[in-house]
């Protein structure tokens, strides 16, 4: 165990990348989101109440995607952790084996944190009226639109998921460079073509987007956690016969 603190600790000497980073993208796209919804009148909709009148009232709140940006930041933080540390952490006398389950450990603490912060933004942007421009920017619908424990839980598994599957990418990079990386992503659009293939010919499109719209955020933690750790696995097979 000490070991693998050590490693994050090795991570955390760039404190700039994994702490600040993350934040500063954040904060710029949610100024951007609140000035594009500053500048959009608010919509309006109309309500047939029981008693046959129709009523004209603002929209509830308008969704924006600022959150992406430290969604795609978590991915690239996953790359580099592996493309550009290893090298140097494997001089310095770590396993391969110590520096991955160190790094996915750091992964998992920062995943922890994020979400929780998250979380209490989404309730200070409930509390505000959507930070009095009745916009969403921290609650998406379907997958962060429950109460606050499940929203702490799927923003946690979410972001670790993507940081493993950055450090996956970033050990097949090590491994076999620009070409493998590129025939890695070429293998995955294969699969995913594959499978819309599969459910074309089986003609099961509307059972899959009915099992996707009726699955509970819940169900969908869950699914995110299973796809987590299969990249973990996917992961530490690679990184075992990494040569640098």
């Amino acid at each position: 165990m000490s070991t693998w603190i050590n490693v994050a600790r090795y991570h955390l000497v760039n404190r700039v990348n994994f702490l600040a980073l993350p934040w500063m993208y954040l904060a710029f796209a949610f100024a951007v989101d609140l000035v594009i919804f500053a500048l959009i009148p608010v919509g309006h909709h109309s309500v047939l109440t029981p008693h046959g009148v129709v009523q004209v009232r603002e929209t509830s709140g308008r969704d924006a995607g600022g959150l992406g940006a430290i969604v795609a930041i978590f991915f690239a933080l996953g790359v580099t952790s592996v493309a550009r540390s290893l090298p140097f952490a494997l001089a310095l006398g770590m396993s391969r084996r110590s520096y991955y389950t160190g790094t996915a450990l750091l992964a998992v603490a920062l995943a922890a944190a994020y979400g929780l912060a998250i979380t209490v933004l989404q309730a200070i942007e409930q509390a505000t009226g959507g930070w009095g421009l009745a916009t969403h920017i921290f609650r998406v619908p379907y997958i962060l639109d429950g109460p606050w424990y499940l929203t702490w839980l799927t923003s946690f598994v979410a972001l670790a998921l993507l940081f493993t599957y950055g450090m996956w990418f970033g050990i097949v990079y090590r491994r076999w460079n620009l070409p493998g990386m590129l025939a890695f992503i070429a293998a995955q659009v294969t699969v995913l073509l594959a499978a819309a293939l599969l459910i074309t010919w089986s003609h099961a499109w509307p059972g899959t987007g009915h099992f996707f719209t009726t699955l509970s955020a819940a169900g969908l933690t869950g699914l995110l956690a299973i796809l987590a750790v299969a990249l973990l696995a996917g992961g530490y097979a690679t990184i075992r016969h990494v040569t640098v």
